[in-house]
């Protein structure tokens, strides 16, 4: 059986990979099970000089996994003519690259797990110089409280060498923490190495207990990987340790590492339990792109209408935003405020992340989200044109944020709610406050859907340039944009409100002036899928769910991303692009 290691799923920077080799394993995992039949010979090391007086450890391994480049093969060959080439590489942050391997240990990590910035610079700089389509394996560190950090943070390989020596010691490890034998009066766990009396509960038990009980929380971690929700788990898991508290904060931080490996699409609940969720890649770029890409396309002569979220997702389906709507006739722009996604134009509730999360409502809100949103509201409203502001807001916390952007604004802004937003009062006020108003139509309404959806998901200005002039089909939310000669360019996907492209519409993409995301391919015709060894070249911009143009010299595609950019012009196997459409040229 070929060895190799093959990312299948992604979920930030942490993934659901095959590792095979005596036997296939999904990691993340601990390596004990997986090299247990693979004979000894992965773990025999050789030193060897790197050149910058320290030593590379290579692991040995009996030839190139399959899918290999050549010039991999190649270029390894006469740096290392007396090892046998590795599957697993020693490395530390400074000396980590492409080795060829399947997989690469970071040194010393018990020196630097424990403490947050040191393991996230160690762990980011390592998966920075390291292969794509390799894994990470962290040594003597995994316990049932730390390894969906380490996960999240894109550790792969772990093992039960520390959860081993904490049991033999007499340390009872648990998802929360540790405990000493001595100080328990039960047995808080159902695994087979705890089904008998605290009194006959031995140290040997309890390393069979701790090293259950890693197992099980990697398998939690897999699941939530699979779900794509792990950060989710993550931020109520690492309470139990400060460290890691500020290890996942750290991460945060790290804008360019966490972005590039999070999807801008998907179609499973965001949970806002904590104010950790503000600083989430899926809610910064959701904000970043509606303050510097949305462009107001109802005119300085329409008035915009502040109004609170709804639990109901989409909100235009819950019923205030139906009394909302009752009483304004449609004669404004809605935008609604919300912690945490900050504002969402009406045309954009569909979008991810604005129809898939659930936040913990209190009535009350913190001085951190007043600060996001109003932040938020204000860049919004400065690359939009309005000529006036109609705020039917209820007075506690909403209100405040409003008044916090009020000072700034050269237009002015108008409360309609006394006390709720829903009572008689505040409908007749706001209905009284848009009487005059020109109504906005619905094919108004749907065409400039089309168009802030290509705003939002192509760039600033792609609603006219990559549309141009076009028909809307169909009915909210399943809509389709179809040129002048009725061909139609895109659809509006409702799952996750984003486009999607026909070949025409790729084609129409290419043309225009909008940046595009091109994967350049072999001389083959793609059909259901492109592979990465297939890919010569890829945008650095791709993220998965992206929209892609793929073309060769024998094909014109377009599909969707399952990579990064980078994961594609790097990776020697996986799933690179799904392909909707292709054209043999």
């Amino acid at each position: 059986m070929t060895d190799y290691f093959e990312v299948h799923e992604r979920d930030s920077a942490a993934r659901l990979g095959e590792l095979r080799l005596s036997e296939s394993v999904t990691t993340p995992a601990l390596v004990d099970d997986v090299v247990e039949d693979a004979g000894s010979e992965w773990f025999q090391s050789q030193e060897f000089p790197t050149g910058d007086d320290s030593q590379l450890t290579i692991l040995p391994y009996r030839g190139f996994p399959a899918g290999t480049r050549e010039e991999v093969q190649e270029s390894f060959a006469p740096d290392y003519p007396d090892v046998d080439y590795p599957s697993a590489a020693v490395v530390t942050p400074r000396t980590a690259q492409d080795y060829g391997a399947d997989a690469y240990v970071l040194s010393n990590a018990p020196g630097f797990v424990g403490h947050a910035s040191a393991f996230v610079n160690a762990v980011v700089e390592a998966k920075k110089r390291l292969p794509a389509d390799s894994a990470l394996y962290l040594s003597g560190v995994a316990t049932p409280a730390n390894a969906a950090v380490l996960a999240y943070a894109g550790v792969d390989l772990l093992d039960g060498h520390r959860a081993a020596v904490y049991g033999t010691q007499g340390t009872y490890l648990t998802t929360d923490g540790e405990h000493e034998l001595a100080e328990l009066d039960d047995l808080p766990c159902a695994c087979p190495a705890c089904q008998r009396p605290l009194a006959e509960f031995t140290r040997e038990h309890c390393k069979e207990h701790n090293l259950n009980a890693l197992r099980a929380e990697l398998s939690r971690v897999r699941t939530r990987i699979r779900q794509g929700r792990l950060r989710d788990y993550v931020e109520g898991q690492a309470r139990h340790e400060a460290w890691l508290t500020a290890a996942f904060r750290e991460l945060d931080q790290d804008w360019t590492y966490l972005e590039e490996r999070t999807p801008v699409q998907r179609d499973n609940l965001l949970l806002a339990a904590s104010e950790d969720t503000l600083r989430r890649v899926e809610i910064q770029r959701f904000a970043d792109r509606v303050t510097s890409r949305y462009v107001n396309r109802y005119g300085d002569d329409r008035p915009l209408l502040l109004v609170p979220c709804s639990a109901r997702k989409p909100y235009s389906d819950s019923q205030s935003h139906r009394q909302f709507q009752d009483a304004a006739k449609y004669r404004a722009h809605v935008v609604s405020m919300t912690s945490p996604i900050g504002v969402v134009p009406q045309d954009l509730e569909l979008t991810y992340p604005a129809q898939h999360y659930d936040s913990v409502v209190t009535g009350r809100w913190s001085e951190d989200e007043k600060q996001f949103v109003a932040r938020v509201l204000r860049r919004y409203l400065e690359n939009t044109d309005y000529p006036r502001v109609i705020a039917h807001v209820p007075p506690e916390g909403y209100r405040d944020i409003v008044e916090r952007v009020e000072s700034d604004l050269d237009v002015p802004v108008e409360y309609t709610v006394e006390d709720h937003p829903t009572t008689g009062e505040s409908l007749a006020n706001l209905r009284d406050a848009l009487s005059g108003e020109d109504q906005i139509w619905v094919s108004e309404r749907e065409e400039r859907t089309l168009r802030a959806v290509a705003d939002y998901q192509f760039g600033r200005g792609a609603g006219d340039d990559l549309l141009g002039d076009i028909t809307v089909q169909g009915r909210y939310p399943k809509l389709q944009a179809l040129d002048a000669d009725g061909e139609q360019l895109a659809a509006l996907v409702p799952q996750y409100g984003l486009l999607s492209l026909t070949i025409h519409g790729a084609r129409r993409w290419v043309d225009s002036p909008v940046e595009t995301n091109t994967v350049e391919i072999d001389d083959f015709v793609p059909r259901g899928s492109v592979l990465a060894p297939g890919i010569v070249n890829a945008d650095d911009d791709i993220r998965v769910g992206d929209e892609v143009v793929v073309q060769g010299p024998s094909a014109f595609a377009v599909g969707k991303a399952e990579m990064s950019g980078r994961e594609m012009s790097e990776s020697t196997r996986g799933i690179a692009v799904d392909v909707r459409h292709s054209e043999e040229l």
